[in-house]
């Protein structure tokens, strides 16, 4: 026999627990079982509360598994880039799926996603990071989309990347570099170092992009591949990736010679070509310059750490927050600052610059005298 209250009822199982019973739009719902006949009434007592201050959640949406949202999510994001697409695609299969794929919204708990995200952090800390962040951004969808009532992703910091500081090079090993890549590409290496270009922007580069004149180059492009190696071409992610980069000087020569020995005549044409004329792929740049660095015992080196480097010596030459974020084409200061931190090169140029502040002071001169 079950006990009828004003708002639903409870009644004892053959099992000897009870179990919470309510209608709501014409629909019943029934709880699990409790031990006890007042943790059922407790439970009533909670979804009356919820009902009238507008916090209900209807416990069969919650019943839809995490990769089954997760896929109709990305499925309704039209707006994401291919690449973009593809990394949370990649990310689902790889890191999301295996643990936590087959777990109702409404069953997932903070302490199986700590659990998850340490697991993945152990070895490959960015990725957790990244992989928790997109499992954040999906259940706060789930709470609006009403199938849960919060996001269960409230672990303090896990979406923060903490990567390790990236090497830089100093100013002889970018020439040593420079010497080391193919002829046909050995452009890049100053290009990526005193312009600090990303590799997409270097390979989306055309001839009409740089004015000599000027010594100016436009970045309205970058040129990167999808997984199956197609080629993409996109607009920069922000306002502040489009922008016009002042060249050094020193490298017009390098620039010029370049474009009339390498490039098409056409203005689209690209900057950068493949051995014999060819499309210039991805995996070709990244096999010379592994070569590259190998010869000059730099395999610490990214081709984007030589961005890294030329952006350091830019800051240690005086450039400011500002500057910096209108060179590298950053939308925000947080990014330009991590540059701003001492190179060996520079640390040289201090130390000489203190040594002729010393041999200069009239203090050190009249000392010298005395001791002479």
């Amino acid at each position: 026999m079950g006990e009828r209250r004003h708002f639903g009822s409870v009644r004892r199982r053959s099992s000897g627990r009870w179990q919470a019973n309510y209608r709501y739009n014409g629909r019943h719902y029934s709880s699990g079982t409790f031990a006890q006949k007042a943790d059922a009434l407790s439970y009533l007592a909670t979804v009356e509360a919820d009902l009238r201050r507008g916090a209900w959640i209807d416990p069969r949406a919650g019943l839809v598994t995490v990769e089954n949202y997760a896929n109709e999510w990305l499925e309704r994001r039209p707006d994401l880039a291919i690449r973009t697409r593809e990394l949370y695609t990649y990310v689902f299969e790889r890191h999301l799926f295996p643990q936590l794929g087959q777990i109702h919204l409404s069953a997932l708990r903070a302490s199986k996603i700590r659990g998850w995200h340490a697991g993945i952090a152990e070895e490959h800390p960015a990725t957790a990071a990244k992989a928790y962040r997109l499992l954040s951004t999906i259940m706060r969808a789930a709470v609006v989309d009403g199938l849960i009532l919060t996001s269960p992703c409230k672990i303090k910091g896990a979406g923060v990347e903490r990567a390790k500081e990236r090497p830089i090079a100093t100013i002889a090993e970018v020439e040593a570099l420079e010497a080391a890549m193919p002829e046909h590409l050995r452009l890049i290496v100053p290009l990526a170092t005193w312009c600090q270009l990303r590799r997409g922007e270097l390979l989306g580069l055309r001839r009409s992009d740089i004015d000599p004149l000027h010594a100016v180059i436009s970045i309205e492009q970058s040129r990167t591949f999808s997984m199956d190696g197609t080629s993409l071409v996109k607009s920069p992610k922000t306002a502040s990736g489009v922008r016009r980069i002042a060249m050094p000087k020193h490298l017009l020569p390098k620039v010029a010679a370049h474009l009339d020995q390498f490039t098409e005549s056409g203005p689209d044409a690209y900057v950068f070509r493949g051995r014999g004329g060819k499309s210039l792929s991805r995996d070709s740049l990244q096999a010379d310059w592994e070569r590259a660095r190998l010869t000059v015992g730099r395999r610490d080196l990214r081709l984007h750490d030589l961005r890294h480097t030329g952006l350091t010596l830019a800051a240690a030459a005086g450039a400011t927050t500002a500057e910096l974020m209108r060179r590298a084409g950053h939308a925000s200061s947080a990014a330009a600052q991590r540059y701003q931190h001492a190179s060996e090169d520079r640390d040289r140029v201090v130390a000489d610059a203190l040594e002729k502040m010393v041999e200069a002071s009239p203090i050190i001169a009249i000392a010298k005298e005395v001791r002479s």
